[in-house]
This record gives C-alpha cells, structure tokens and sequence, in this order.
C-alpha cells in the first residue's frame, strides 16, 4: 500500500492531526501497533513537528480547508475550524495510520520530574524556540530559564528569550529589567520585550516567526498563548489566569499544536511547565552549552576544566572579572549538583 509524508501539527495522547506542510489541511491519524525511535525513551515517540510516513485514510488530493494560507482567499481559518477538514456533504475521513516518524532534524526535550528514567519531546524540527518569561506574575526563575537554553544549545535549536508583559515593571523595576538585559544579552542572546496590552515588540516578534516553525514555551503564566494570540488576532489559544495563592499561572494549555499563522509560519503551542530536567547529559559537557563559557573556557589552565575548583580557570576569572554573569555562573554549578530531579 502507497505511503505518504506529512507533518504532526496536534497530539492528543493517542490521536494526532497530520498536514502536508506547507498546506494547511489538517486530517486525521492514529498510532497503530508499536511505533518507536531508535534508542529513545520517551514517553511520547511521536512529536508535533516529526516528519511521518502514514498509510490510508487521507483526504482527498487538492481538498483545503476553507480560508487556509493556500485558500483563494488568502485567509487562515480561525482557531475554531483547526481541526480536520471536511468538505460539505462529505464524511468524516477514515483516520490515517502512523506507520514510521522520520528522523529528526532536532527536538526540544526535557526530563520528567515524576519519572526520573522517562523524559519527553516537547517538538521537533525547529527552526527556532521562543521562550516567554516575565519578572513578575509569575516571579521569573532563572535557572529554569537556563535549563530550556541549555537544551536548545544542546540539539541545534536557535532559542529567542521574550520578556514579555514588559507593561507591569515600569520605573520601579527598570533595574531588573536592564539586569536581565545584561545577563542574557551580554551571554549572546536575543532578547525581546513585549507587551499584548500595549503591542511592545509584538511586530518584531511576528516578522521573527513570519518563517519556519517556532516552539512557544515557558513557565505557566507567562503568557505565551496571548502572545500568540497578538501575533494573529484570528487565532484564540485558551488563555490561562494566575492563582492569587501562589501567582502561578494555571496550566490552560494541555496538548501540543500547531497553528498557521496570517502573516506567515508557524507556531506551536505548548503546556506551561513548572520543571525542565536535562536529558543525555554529561556533567562534563554541561559549560560548553553556556556560550560565555564557551567563549572564555579555552583560556583555563587545564583541560577538562569543571569551572569549579581548578587554579587558573579563566572562566571563574571571567565571573569575578563581572564579564560572566554570577546568575548564570550559579545555574551551571546547580546543574552540576542536580542528578535526577530538576525544578
């Protein structure tokens, strides 16, 4: 039987939404028997992003969903008609099967917090991951932040940091705001404030993400389903308040998906997380994904070099010196400490 390919663009535990990027035309599919990565442990072998052959079940050739970015009408549905396609006075098309996913071309990953041996891909095939925090509401945790950009660093992904709800801090918080600047700018990142209430660096952010697939992730309550909401009003992502008791935000997000957006690419949106372990690797390896480290590392005395405790080490010269920031400096020896639970 005939084999196609076709992207995951939703995935709902045992059910999923296929398209053949870059149409918009969402059907579809299940798993059927095992269907496994090479050497992997996850609890999921099958991402929204992976590349997929699957088999029957198709929609018909050339059908679109009406108002889809190939539509004559040049217009992406509104998030309420993003699942499949059905053509008036059709039915239901027979659900495809899943019958191998392609190798990736990179991943978000992280370890679970429950399930110490299991971890879980977050999405596949990248070409960028945005990651949302805010300084308040909830309070920004920085070695969580580090955490998700150390695995972008690990498995090629290029991260984007967004500080969003830049609205809030005004006068009073300018000085956190220029510290976090400093920390992550000066570690050669990209950063970009911005604001849905006011529209602050929201244009920036959509011509970003106006090419490619770009994973929205972050901590609960930061804001990332309206930030994608701002970037194309026609999509309505569930939005997700913050709980007074402990001004975290509530998890409003609870599958992956993906959604086409007005001006070009795509987003995915994920669950808020409130942990992000590290997954396949070494504690040796750790500071050659801290760019700063990176950079300075070559100058230590001895090779291998832990940054810890060796004379001569160039790259604890460099976080007196104040040209490594003592935050991050103080995440990478977290990392080393932490062996099977990461928060």
């Amino acid at each position: 039987m005939t084999e196609s390919e076709a992207i995951v663009v939703k995935n709902a535990g045992s059910h999923f939404l296929l398209s053949r990027l870059p149409e918009w035309a969402p059907f579809p599919a299940v798993l059927r028997g095992k269907v496994r990565l090479k050497g992997s442990s996850s609890t999921n072998p099958v991402a929204v992003g992976d590349r997929v052959r699957f088999r029957e079940g198709t929609p018909p050739e050339g059908v679109r969903p009406s108002g889809s970015p190939h539509h004559p009408s040049g217009t992406v549905p509104p998030l309420s008609n993003r699942g499949c396609y059905v053509p008036q006075g059709e039915s239901l098309p027979e659900a495809a099967v899943i019958t191998e996913v392609l190798p990736r071309q990179n991943y978000v990953i992280r370890r679970s917090t429950n399930l110490s041996r299991k971890n879980h891909v977050i999405a596949a095939n990248l070409d960028r991951a945005v990651i949302a925090v805010s300084l308040l509401f909830p309070e920004i945790k920085l070695p969580f932040l580090d955490r998700i950009l150390v695995t972008c660093e690990v498995y090629g992904i290029r991260p984007v940091i967004v500080l969003n709800k830049i609205d809030l801090y005004g006068e009073l918080y300018a000085e956190d705001v220029e510290n976090f600047l400093r920390i992550y700018e000066g570690a050669g990142y990209k950063v970009i404030r911005t604001s849905c209430k006011t529209g602050e660096g929201i244009d920036e952010l959509r011509e970003l993400c106006s090419e490619g697939v770009s994973l929205f992730s972050g901590e609960s309550g930061v804001g990332k389903s309206s930030l994608i909401k701002a970037l194309d009003p026609g999509l309505d992502p569930k939005i997700g308040k913050i709980s007074a008791a402990h001004m975290q935000g509530k998890h409003t997000t609870s599958l992956y998906e993906m959604y086409p957006l007005a001006g070009g690419g795509f987003v995915v949106d994920s669950p808020g997380l409130r942990g992000f372990g590290l997954v396949d690797l070494e504690k040796e390896e750790i500071s050659k994904y801290f760019p700063e480290m990176l950079r300075v590392g070559q100058g230590c005395r001895f090779t291998p070099c832990t940054h810890t405790h060796e004379p001569g080490c160039a790259v604890k010269e460099a976080v007196d010196a104040g040209v490594i920031s003592p935050e991050r400096y103080n995440s990478y020896l977290g990392m080393l400490e932490e062996d099977t639970k990461f928060r």
